[in-house]
């Protein structure tokens, strides 16, 4: 029987009794749960695909938005309380990077921690002094996420696309603007970092700085595009996924 917090939470595109490896993913700022959906064809059938959806928004447009990002990460933190018996790998891409840092941070404060963090697209938490400010009006967000996704244009153009988009948009850029980082306690677990080559967000020199979050392994991968290099890029970068998760279970096997 599922527990009903993970399944406010959680949206599963695999998850089976195969799936001993859990591999959860935390979406950009106004991103849903749906953003990882196509995951699952490209990645090993035993490994689980599920992604956060964050409140107010899809199925979850009547929950109120966090007050802050820490607060974010201690309500998931608990929903995957659970899941932490298994091997559990968190992705996290722009705002979700943040956000599955924290969780990381505090599944391993209670003796837990993932297996593995797979970070893409974010500076790290000690290098987000002087990043620009997200905020705005309507219109000077809307001209933002536009100039970063083209994709999403024809939304912004609907009005009741932009309706329903816009504010769960507000508000992860005031949690974005609100959270500070700073040093954190080092992730005891390996961290695997990616970015586009012409990420206007963050360089890959400053991917780099990853690295001191970790007092285990760190790898950087820069792959070809800008901020959502990640969609034009999905095959490249779930092979790459795909040989990091065949390593972590040979090192867990070989471990135990």
């Amino acid at each position: 029987m599922r527990n009903p917090v993970e399944e406010r939470w959680l949206r599963r595109f695999r998850d089976d009794n195969r799936c001993v490896t859990k591999l959860v993913c935390f979406p950009h700022a106004g991103g849903w749960a749906n953003a990882y959906s196509t995951w699952p064809r490209r990645l090993p059938t035993d490994v689980g695909v599920l992604a956060v959806q964050y409140p107010g928004r899809a199925d979850r447009d009547h929950d109120p938005f966090p007050s802050g990002l820490k607060t974010l990460a201690d309500d998931i933190a608990d929903a995957l309380s659970r899941l932490t018996r298994h091997r559990l790998v968190l992705f996290g891409h722009s705002m979700g990077a943040s956000v599955a840092h924290e969780v990381a941070l505090r599944l391993q404060e209670r003796g837990c921690p993932p297996t593995a963090f797979c970070v893409s697209g974010r500076r790290p938490p000690h290098a987000l002094d002087g990043q620009r400010r997200f905020l705005g009006t309507d219109q000077e967000i809307i001209a933002d996420i536009v100039r970063y996704d083209a994709s999403r244009a024809p939304i912004f153009a609907d009005p009741d696309l932009r309706d329903m988009f816009l504010p769960a948009i507000r508000a992860d850029y005031r949690l974005v603007d609100g959270y500070r980082g700073g040093r954190r306690p080092p992730l005891v677990c390996p961290v695997y970092a990616y970015t586009g080559s012409d990420d206007p967000e963050v360089t890959p020199e400053q991917m780099q700085g990853w690295a001191d979050t970790t007092d285990d392994a760190f790898r950087l991968r820069v792959l070809p595009g800008g901020h959502f290099y990640l969609r034009d890029e999905e095959a490249a970068l779930l092979a790459d996924l795909g040989d990091v998760l065949g390593r972590i279970k040979c090192t867990v096997r070989n471990a135990s």
